[in-house]
């Protein structure tokens, strides 16, 4: 195996030690989340990416970038949540053509319901991952 090979091998075992952290963390707060707040992770990764906006609202646009989805996943994810009372759609001032979503009262308060969850699963999930010889180099760097 060439200098070449051996780069793209090592990097392609990064990734996949990258992929299983993220898949035990996203399985484990998935689980925890909807137990304890009817939240998906990516319903929360949307309610915490407008918390953390001045103004609490965002762009469709950014906010899909921000959850990682397509512009029609989050279309759809930001109707769901809208049924629910937990985002509001409004037009934008200088750009008829711009909505942005904002956070409601009632997902501020879900949000902040939710979040010491999302937080000790995460600190549990990482030490876990740190235990598993593959992850642990990778948990320390993220520390």
């Amino acid at each position: 195996m060439g200098i070449s090979n051996d780069a793209v091998e090592i990097r392609a075992q990064g990734w996949r030690r990258l992929a299983a952290l993220h898949g035990l963390i996203e399985t484990a707060l998935e689980k925890e989340l909807q137990t304890a707040c009817k939240l998906s992770v990516v319903e929360f990764t949307v309610l915490d990416a407008l918390s953390r906006q001045d103004g609490w609202h965002m762009r469709m646009q950014q906010l899909a970038r921000a959850a990682a989805l397509s512009s029609s996943a989050t279309t759809r994810l930001v109707t769901r949540l809208e049924d629910r009372g937990l985002l509001t759609r409004v037009l934008c001032a200088d750009d008829r053509r711009g909505i942005y979503t904002g956070l409601t009262p009632a997902g501020q308060a879900l949000l902040a319901a939710a979040r010491p969850t999302h937080d000790w699963v995460l600190e549990a999930s990482l030490t876990q991952a740190e235990r598993i010889p593959e992850l642990e180099s990778l948990v320390k760097a993220l520390t």
